[in-house]
């Protein structure tokens, strides 16, 4: 990732290693500034405040790797984006100082939103924030589905979908029952529509047919006229000796004077008014057709111009022609079915509306019992990983409890004995509680936990997540708040053996969470001129020792502070060693 005038940092590049990387500086540094531009090239909010002080505009650039045929890789082509010669995805945020932003996915403009879509399959940012998410319990059921997996997944699309028709079928009842008299009338005006057009029975098409019939009826005269002078002029007139042999005779003597001659040129043309001899022929036959049918007939007149008269009624009362009466016909019909209020009509809703609320709650049943399943395992699961973080005498605890429903609840359900709320994702609260002790009161977490308790929870969380979370990339921006010693040593072995399944970046002020990275980079600053300018350098083994140092409570400069470093990073490298080697040793067995 590359930032340049965001924040303190002028330019910085950032080399991201493949496991755990580690983000560190002193206080005012810009660590957060890499989790800012990380939040920009999510298609996060842009501010003009963020952008550096001087410089015109901020940018964050990021080189993405985007497997072949995942859900990343379609938004990539939905949005014409052309992959890098290495097959890589570059994605762009300018934020400009009068607070315009703009986006580039692939070389191509793009709207801020495919970005958003981009990063929802490729990384996921955790901050101090998400600690809070967890005090909503909105968040804390989306945390059970996930652990849960396909057998809520599942569960939850048929309740869904049967929810969404009983919805459908009770607001369509009660519309019917509240409105009975007003859609009465509907009724009765589209049932005199319909009778009135079937009285007349229009076909499609017919309007323009009659004014065609009815042109022809009254120009009879003008017509035949018309047609009789073509015809003389092709097959000549009888009755005058001048124009006897007409066009068709005198082509055909030409025809004969070609055929007759002895030069070939001449001989070649023949063939050409031959042809033109038969086409004069079907005109003239087509001619003396048209004049036997034509025929004044002012009875038939009549009766077009009564027909026209009967659809003009039509077409002043539905539409202006008569494919649109037709059309309004097919609807009124329609409509008509969704306007019954008659006794019967209501009957069958009802029967509809109570026969779809047993299945509703046959699915909420099912649903419920697949989250307390699942509960059962994610505590357990999170209650281990909390142990390893120094929290052994702690024990989180799902509880999945019926939503009751109030008097006035629209979506009120009976499930079993009790009538619950119906709402889109299930009829159940879930809530995370934590046990402090043997014995304690199991409390909602928000209640029970510190603060350096909260980011240890919420840590052991996602690590128990990890295996449902397609995610490749996780951020975690100083989810230790509040932690140290022993408890950070922990965590940084826990982010450790996440990072063997995902990239994990991590933005942290704690040694004891640093020696546990693959790759360290450090966000340094200097001030020169009145200005503050921070960049981003990847530290070797000597630098990092030295930054470790620092990290444990300013002891660089101190021979013991550099020891004290050089043994977090043996202890770190020897547990990541050990994991290592007994995922191996289990893969054999």
């Amino acid at each position: 990732m590359r930032i340049q005038g965001l924040g303190v940092i002028d330019e910085a590049t950032l080399l991201l290693h493949p496991g755990f990387t580690v983000v560190t500086g002193e206080t005012g540094a810009g660590k957060t500034m890499v989790v800012t531009g990380l939040h920009l090239l999510s298609g996060g909010r842009a501010e003009a405040s963020r952008v550096r002080s001087g410089a015109s505009r901020a940018v964050v650039e990021g080189r993405f790797t985007v497997p072949p045929d995942s859900p990343a890789a379609k938004v990539a082509v939905d949005a014409a984006a052309e992959p890098d010669e290495d097959g890589s995805l570059i994605a762009l945020r300018t934020v400009g100082s009068d607070g315009r932003s703009r986006a580039h996915l692939g070389g191509r403009s793009v709207p801020v939103g495919v970005l958003s879509e981009l990063a929802e399959e490729l990384i996921a940012v955790h901050g101090q924030n998400d600690q809070l998410r967890l005090l909503h319990p909105t968040e804390q059921r989306a945390v059970l589905d996930t652990f849960a997996g396909d057998a809520v997944t599942k569960a939850l699309a048929a309740y869904r979908s049967t929810r969404a028709e009983w919805i459908e079928v009770a607001e369509e009842l009660r519309e019917r029952t509240e409105r009975a008299r007003e859609l009465a009338k509907q009724a009765e005006m589209f049932k005199m529509g319909l009778q009135e057009i079937e009285a007349v029975d229009p076909k499609p098409g017919e309007d323009a047919e009659l004014v065609d019939e009815a042109r022809r009826l009254a120009d009879v005269d003008q017509l035949r006229e018309a047609a009789t002078g073509a015809h003389y002029g092709l097959s000549g007139n009888v009755d005058d000796p001048a124009d006897s042999a007409g066009a068709m005779g005198l082509v055909d003597e030409a025809r004969r004077r070609l055929a007759a001659s002895e030069d070939p040129r001449l001989r070649d043309l023949e063939p050409r008014l031959t042809e033109a001899s038969v086409l004069l022929s079907d005109v003239s036959n087509e001619l003396s057709s048209y004049l036997e049918a034509l025929e004044a007939d002012p009875g038939r007149l009549e009766q077009v111009l009564a027909r026209q008269a009967e659809l003009k009624l039509l077409t002043r009362k539905y539409a202006a022609d008569i494919a649109g009466v037709l059309a309004w016909a097919q609807d009124a019909a329609a409509k008509l079915g969704s306007l019954d209020t008659s006794d019967e009509a209501l009957a069958e809703l009802a029967r509809r509306r109570d026969g779809l609320a047993v299945e509703l709650a046959r699915h909420a049943a099912t649903l419920t019992e697949e989250r307390e399943k699942a509960a059962v395992d994610l505590a357990a699961e999170v209650t281990a990983e909390l142990a390893g973080l120094a929290m052994g005498q702690s024990a989180i605890d799902v509880a999945v409890r019926p939503r009751l429903a109030s008097a006035e609840d629209a979506h009120a359900l009976k499930v079993g004995s009790a009538t619950l709320n119906a709402g889109p994702d299930g009829v159940d609260e879930v809530e995370l509680r934590l046990k402090a002790h043997d014995g304690a009161v199991p409390l909602p977490v928000h209640k029970a936990a510190s603060g350096g308790e909260l980011s240890r929870v919420m840590l052991a969380i996602e690590v128990v997540l990890a295996h449902a979370d397609p995610v490749p990339t996780m951020v975690f921006d100083e989810v230790d708040a509040g932690v140290g010693g022993r408890a950070a040593v922990e965590i940084g072995r826990r982010l450790a053996r996440l990072a063997r399944s995902h990239q994990v970046v991590v933005v942290t002020h704690l040694a004891q969470v640093a020696a546990f990275a693959d790759r360290h980079l450090v966000v340094d600053k200097n001030t020169a001129g009145g200005l503050t300018r921070s960049g981003v350098k990847v530290l070797d083994e000597k630098d990092r020792v030295v930054e470790l140092a620092r990290m444990l409570a300013g002891m660089e400069s101190t021979e013991t502070g550099r020891a004290h470093a050089e043994e977090l990073l043996a202890v770190a490298e020897a547990a990541k060693k050990e994991a290592v080697n007994g995922k191996k040793s289990r893969r054999k067995r």
